[in-house]
């Protein structure tokens, strides 16, 4: 059987249905869904934080078809996706995991993570972070194209020349950093007439008439500039006699100060092309786009943009591409086969240091960022106008492109690829776990999260006294087990729950000091199994915060 991991599930990172649709939503239910249908494996294991995220996962897993069983697992304990041996994130944050696991045992389970951006304050506070963090080598963050795997490093060599400069350290450990790129549905975006028939009607686009689509948020400032392609378009659309140009741009706009803007840059620099906006959040919209096009278009020249799903779902629709030659674009659509790329520059390094210390500081907001960065991005017009003008004048080539570029989606982007390479990797850091060095490993007495002590720890001389083996317990005169109950349901205490005693737990501590009478911690603590008498010491001054408990110094002379 090949190995598997437990999935870190929270619902809002798997939800498609929203205002604010993102690559990364659209790429995690894929993801899943994936796992689903071609994962070798028989049974699901959700690592969430609630029960309802849970049960979440099990009807989202049952939409997709599953049959299997799916065990929950709460990460209010960082042990249980041993029973897995892999716990996978849906994002790069192999910081947070990893702390929480040095506390449990690092062999115990390998970790998994997935780029998206890198270009955010946070995702490089989250690189930098894992030279230091007790990441292992059978860890692995999975960079989903070369660019963003020359980022990770980027930023990693960096953070190492600094510790190693400051601090002298020679040593570090770092994750592995596979490439495995996001997957696709290949069947979903089969060919279907019918609906390409009723898109082309609905959107009044005529038999002899091309249409190019681009899908995707719809912002200049955060996705891809349109201007190159406005007049790319333009251009094209004077070349073809006899017919029209159709763009249509299936997305969702941030604001009306983003739609008004583009809707006027079309009019106004693309009057020749009939351009359509469609609502891409709305799934039957966004098939119907996909079926009605001729060609696929998206002329990228963001920093935010990593790896670019929506080139392979053009070509899984069997599209022929004109992209920019830009981040991940180049690692999936082979230029001259599949569409064609359309070059792009940038700045030296060393010029835009102060875009960076803007961000940093505050005074620029991630999207200012991100918009100010890519001002300095150049696609060529002159190209992209050209290969516009090749792919809409040639109706055979894009015929010959699109046939190549969907064989080339199912045979490398299918999901059931995909899902084959990670349950591959999962199974190869198994192996390794089994062999290689423990980076940085607990020992006795040591915090295992030195910035998230322990608060009664790090806050041990706040306290007239700290509660020892040999401090003594006895009832309080109004201690009862039933009044406790009705202090717990009292808005000053119910948030409590989960981390108090039961209440039958409570009704035997309090019945076994009716019995004895006063008693030393210890000899109160062994009247419960070995495995809960550490949280039986913390709940002996809770009881007693609730007054249901009195707690005595030691009697003289006793330590």
């Amino acid at each position: 059987m090949p190995a598997y991991a437990a999935l870190y599930y929270q619902p809002e990172g798997f939800d498609t249905h929203r205002e604010k649709l993102m690559g990364r939503h659209a790429a995690s239910e894929g993801f899943l869904k994936g796992l689903v249908q071609y994962g070798q494996l028989d049974t699901l294991y959700a690592y969430t934080d609630t029960r309802e995220h849970a049960l979440h996962f099990e009807r989202l897993c049952a939409g997709f078809g599953n049959r299997r069983p799916v065990v929950w697992m709460h990460s209010d304990d960082p042990s249980t996706p041993r029973r897995a041996g892999a716990l996978h994130l849906a994002d790069p944050n192999l910081v947070a995991a990893a702390w929480r696991r040095r506390a449990v045992g690092q062999r115990l389970y390998s970790i998994t993570g997935v780029t998206h951006t890198t270009a955010s304050a946070g995702a490089m506070d989250l690189l930098s972070g894992l030279v230091s963090a007790p990441v292992q080598p059978w860890d692995a963050l999975v960079c989903t194209s070369t660019v963003v795997r020359d980022t990770v490093e980027q930023v990693l060599d960096a953070q190492q020349d600094y510790l190693a400069s400051r601090l002298g350290a020679t040593r570090f450990v770092r994750p592995q950093l596979p490439l495995i790129p996001l997957g696709v549905d290949g069947a979903a975006f089969a060919l279907d007439e019918a609906v390409r028939a009723a898109g082309r009607r609905a959107f009044g686009i005529g038999p002899e008439d091309v249409a190019v689509l681009f899908v995707g948020r719809l912002s200049f400032h955060g996705k891809a500039h349109p201007l190159p392609m406005y007049l790319g378009l333009q251009r094209a659309a004077q070349a073809l006699p006899g017919a029209r140009l159709h763009l249509v741009q299936a997305g969702w706009f941030a604001n009306e100060h983003i739609e008004k803007a583009m809707r006027e840059g079309a009019a106004t620099l693309c009057p020749d092309v009939a351009c359509h906006f469609v609502d891409g959040r709305k799934p039957e919209l966004r098939r119907m786009a996909w079926q009605a096009a001729d060609l696929f278009t998206s002329l990228s020249d963001n920093i935010q943009e990593t790896f670019g799903l929506t080139p392979v779902e053009a070509m899984a629709a069997g599209l022929p591409g004109v992209v920019s030659d830009w981040n991940g674009y180049r690692d999936t659509l082979r230029d001259g086969i599949d569409g064609l790329r359309v070059p792009t520059v940038m700045p030296r390094a060393g010029l835009g240091i102060d875009l960076a210390d803007r961000h940093a500081a505050g005074i620029d907001s991630y999207d200012l960022y991100c918009a100010r960065a890519s001002q300095f991005v150049a696609v060529d017009m002159d190209a992209a106008a050209a290969a516009y003008q090749r792919l809409v004048t040639d109706a055979a080539l894009r015929r010959q492109m699109g046939a190549a570029a969907r064989q080339r989606a199912l045979a490398q982007f299918d999901w059931r690829v995909i899902i084959a390479r990670y349950q591959a990797l999962w199974q190869q850091l198994a192996e390794q776990r089994q062999r290689a060095a423990e980076s940085a490993p607990l020992t006795d007495g040591q915090t295992p999260q030195p910035a998230r002590m322990d608060p009664y720890r790090a806050f041990a001389s706040y306290p007239s006294q700290v509660l020892g083996p040999a401090h003594r317990v006895a009832l309080a005169p109004d201690a009862d087990a039933a009044r406790l109950q009705t202090l717990l349901r009292m808005p000053l205490f119910s948030y409590m729950q989960g981390l108090a005693p039961d209440a039958d737990r409570c009704a035997a501590l309090f019945a076994e000091l009716q019995r004895r009478g006063p008693l030393r911690v210890d000899a109160l603590l062994a009247t419960l199994p070995a495995a809960l008498q550490p949280a039986g010491e913390r709940a002996l001054v809770w009881l007693a915060k609730l007054g249901q408990l009195r707690i005595m110094p030691p009697e003289p002379g006793v330590g």
